[in-house]
């Protein structure tokens, strides 16, 4: 028997490893339960991404759901997480189920929930549905026929991406995106915001918008190690292509670069969409960010008038002030970002046609956008490294840690510390670096910003230094 534990954002194994059709019906077989005992009249969404077998697992959770009497929308085709949160919310569902192991490497998938709101579930929700998953599978899914339980009304095909195209066209001004002077490129690294992509903008540049569940033997994360082929697409054209979005396997997360080929990070990302939903849009609200976001987002938020909450690392401690509390913007260091006026879910491509959205309007280009944000915030750049190491130096350092051992590395001397998930070590000149163990891998995640990529760079060299020192 092998013991399913559900991490920060769902369950994930490798395939025909961990991930098998029994494993995955002995989760199913836990969220039909789950979902008894909380609704009268249950139903869910299923969607998966574009991994390997993900429909044969869609359809497998589909039919242990169905065969427990609870009503199942199915996807058709492949969709993004997104795409099944809206469903979800739209169709009034208890709950939805997404196939995806998001930005891992291909050999993984995954299992995801999402709550009745659109967003990610509650972690006490899924620790409850955790808690439930039997030792066996004691379903035949063999033998239950997906035509049967069609006949009978218990699963019911539905069409999320034309739901959501629907809900982009009706929420931008996609008129100003076609008919302005730029041009965009997108990056789909082979995951399920292809074929959106593909109907809203046909005639903009395309990259890897073809179904490929091996990735191309790449992890589909939206990072720059990961994107440089689009990178050198960008800087090729000289100017040709104004700004590139790329997002991630079940297109929950972005990646941005700016006309010259260069990555633009979250943190700037975040900065933008707040200057254009208060500056242009005049909208209000809370902005709540993870805590490896730049503080700078604190000094924008002071700027325009407007609260600021800082959680923990993971979006669904921020979904979960979303759906409670009038949030403008939530999001996170990893290209997780969600806003007012769509759902409590990151959504990669709704960031990007927002930025889009924002040169268009503005006859700006993102460099120009980026500097009129600096005029609020000041000039930074943002780097990060990780260390990978033996389990017991990372427990000596992350005890270091503990014990406020750390006062200075080389040069930099430590002004003060913040401690809501890590560690956060602030220093002269606005600069900062933090230090977050992962909680399933001998690694420490390291973070630094100052006022040049050379300077964050000799911060993360100082902290390495000092560690292993």
């Amino acid at each position: 028997m092998t013991k399913i534990k559900f991490g920060t954002d769902g369950w994930r194994a490798i395939i025909a490893k961990d991930f098998t059709v029994d494993n995955v019906a002995r989760v199913a077989i836990a969220t039909a339960t789950w979902v008894k005992q909380n609704f009268k009249n249950p139903s869910v969404v299923i969607g998966h991404d574009c991994r390997f077998a993900g429909e044969l697992f869609a359809e497998t959770t589909a039919k242990v759901l169905a065969n427990a009497g609870v009503k199942v929308y199915l996807a058709k085709d492949f969709v993004s997480t997104p795409m099944v949160s809206l469903g979800t919310k739209n169709k009034g569902a208890s709950l939805g189920v997404v196939i995806t192991a998001s930005h891992n490497p291909p050999s993984y998938n995954g299992y995801k929930l999402k709550g009745s709101f659109g967003g990610p579930l509650s972690p006490e929700q899924v620790q409850e549905v955790e808690d439930i998953i039997p030792d066996k599978n004691t379903v035949d899914v063999e033998n239950l026929s997906i035509e049967t339980f069609v006949k009978a009304g218990l699963i019911e095909y539905i069409d999320l991406e034309t739901m959501y195209v629907d809900h982009v066209e009706a929420n931008f001004d996609m008129a100003a995106i076609h008919r302005g002077p730029m041009n965009f490129a997108y990056d789909a690294m082979f995951g399920a915001g292809q074929n959106a992509m593909q109907r809203l903008i046909p005639e903009m540049t395309l990259i890897n918008c073809e179904y490929n569940p091996g990735f191309h033997g790449r992890a589909p994360e939206p990072i720059h190690k990961n994107l440089l082929d689009f990178s050198e697409i960008i800087s090729d054209e000289k100017g040709g292509i104004d700004c590139g979005l790329a997002t991630d396997g079940d297109a929950d997360r972005i990646g941005l670069y700016d006309s010259q080929g260069n990555f633009v990070d979250s943190h700037h990302i975040i900065l933008l969409l707040i200057d254009y939903l208060v500056k242009v849009k005049k909208w209000k609200g809370k902005v709540v960010n993870a805590f490896s976001v730049t503080p700078r987002v604190k000094k924008m938020c002071e700027h325009y008038g407007l609260e600021y909450q800082v959680t923990k690392i993971g979006f669904k401690y921020i979904s979960a002030v979303m759906i409670n509390e009038d949030v403008l913007l939530g999001g996170e260091e990893s290209g997780g970002i969600a806003i007012k006026g769509h759902i409590p879910e990151r959504d990669g491509i709704w960031m990007g046609l927002t930025i889009w959205e924002y040169m268009a309007k503005s006859g700006k280009s993102l460099e120009e956008l980026i500097q009129d944000v600096y005029k609020i915030v000041g000039e930074f750049k943002f780097e990060r490294s990780d260390m990978h190491l033996k389990e017991e130096v990372k427990q000596r350092i992350v005890e270091n840690c503990k014990n406020n051992v750390y006062t200075s590395f080389g040069p930099y001397e430590v002004r003060r510390v913040e401690t809501v998930d890590g560690w956060k070590y602030f220093f002269d000149n606005d600069e900062w670096m933090m230090i977050r163990a992962s909680g399933t891998e001998p690694v420490l995640r390291n973070y630094a910003e100052a006022s040049t990529t050379e300077k964050a760079f000799d911060i993360l060299k100082a902290v390495e230094k000092t560690l292993l020192g």
